[in-house]
């Protein structure tokens, strides 16, 4: 492929209108996985996780009063792909692993982490170290999976399912969730690196945002940076 066609497709998938559109086309994905598991009575856990990913996927668009304001569409793909494994490869394993199991758990973590980075790093003044960007991701995907353990338990609890109360040993599901944890935080140390590498170096987040809200975002980060140089130098005279 010459450069020239190569930079025209560039400029096509870093389209704002076409970004827009995408992302809100995996949001509508989210929003009828959600809506079909309350109508039918499916697994209302994913259903609810589908809600939630759809609620913080619009919230920059809802603050700024902006439809085209949304995320990376890749973001919003990569938040969606647990859900549409559980869809089309539901039961299939590898290795004795499911993947709408233990594989869905860990990159539905992950991306509700990533997720957050990114509409941090996009649409905030806040801005991380190249280190602590992808420490911040492996945290908040461990603090993920802890609530999606206690949402786990909750369901089996009060909703009948079965889960993690699954008629093993209590010492099996203790173990099996600690396993999960580890493999957690496994999945937000490669979307940590995946924010930091991919989505602050070279998605150009900012160039898909209608103009008035990056000038926005970006009014907003000089203030803050200005006001940071303020309280320093007011701290260091004497």
């Amino acid at each position: 492929m010459s450069q020239a066609a190569e930079t025209e497709l560039a400029r096509f998938v870093r389209s704002r209108r076409l970004n827009a559109a995408l992302a809100w086309l995996f949001v509508g994905f989210l929003v009828a996985v959600a809506v079909g598991s309350v109508v039918t009575g499916g697994d209302l856990v994913w259903g609810g996780f589908a809600a939630v990913v759809a609620a913080v996927t619009v919230v920059p668009a809802i603050a700024f009063r902006e439809p085209r304001a949304m995320l990376p569409w890749e973001v919003v793909a990569l938040a969606s792909l647990p859900l549409v494994a559980r869809v089309l490869v539901r039961g299939q394993t590898i290795g004795g692993v499911t993947f709408t199991g233990r594989v869905s758990t860990y990159l539905a973590v992950a991306a509700i982490a990533l997720i957050v980075a990114v509409e941090l790093d996009v649409f905030t003044p806040v801005r991380m170290n190249h280190s602590f960007a992808v420490f911040f991701v492996v945290i908040a995907t461990m603090a993920a999976a802890g609530v999606w353990a206690v949402v786990q338990w909750l369901s089996d609890l009060y909703l009948g399912t079965r889960l993690l109360l699954n008629g093993r040993p209590e010492h099996v599901v203790e173990a099996g969730l600690m396993w999960d944890f580890v493999a957690a935080t496994v999945a937000g140390l490669v979307a940590g690196l995946l924010f930091e590498y991919y989505f602050r170096r070279r998605a150009d987040s900012r160039e898909r945002l209608p103009e008035e809200v990056a000038e926005l975002a970006e009014l907003s980060e000089a203030a803050e940076t200005d006001g940071n140089s303020r309280a320093s130098e007011g701290g260091e005279s004497p």
